[in-house]
C-alpha cells in the first residue's frame, strides 16, 4: 500500500510551510502519528518545534486528530495512521 497522509495545518502555522494549510507526508505503509511528524519535523523543523517538545511530546496547547478523533483519547503520538487518512493539527487559543 502506497500512499500518503494528508497533513492539515492550522492558518496560524501556514507559514512555516511554504503557506500551504495541507501537506502530503508519503507513506508506505501505516506508521504512527510520531513517525509522520518525524517527516514533517525533517522538512520543516520550525513546525516541529511549535508543536512537539523536545521529549517529542505533544505540546500542553497543540492538538492532533487522526480523521477526526484526538490523539490523546487513543494512544498519544503512537496512535497509529495509515495512507489515505488525515492526520490535522490544531493550536488551541485562548485569551480574555
Amino acid at each position: 500500500m502506497t500512499g500518503a497522509v494528508s497533513v492539515r495545518v492550522p492558518r496560524a502555522l501556514a507559514s512555516i510551510v511554504g503557506g500551504e494549510r495541507a501537506v502530503d507526508v508519503p507513506l508506505d505503509s501505516v506508521a504512527t502519528v510520531a513517525e509522520v511528524l518525524d517527516v514533517l519535523t525533517e522538512q520543516y523543523p520550525v513546525l516541529g518545534r511549535r508543536i512537539r517538545d523536545e521529549t517529542g511530546a505533544l505540546r500542553r496547547y497543540v492538538n492532533v486528530y487522526v480523521d477526526g478523533e484526538d490523539v490523546r483519547l487513543r494512544n498519544g503520538v503512537g496512535t497509529e495512521v495509515a495512507p489515505g487518512q488525515e492526520l490535522q493539527i490544531l493550536q488551541s487559543v485562548a485569551g480574555g
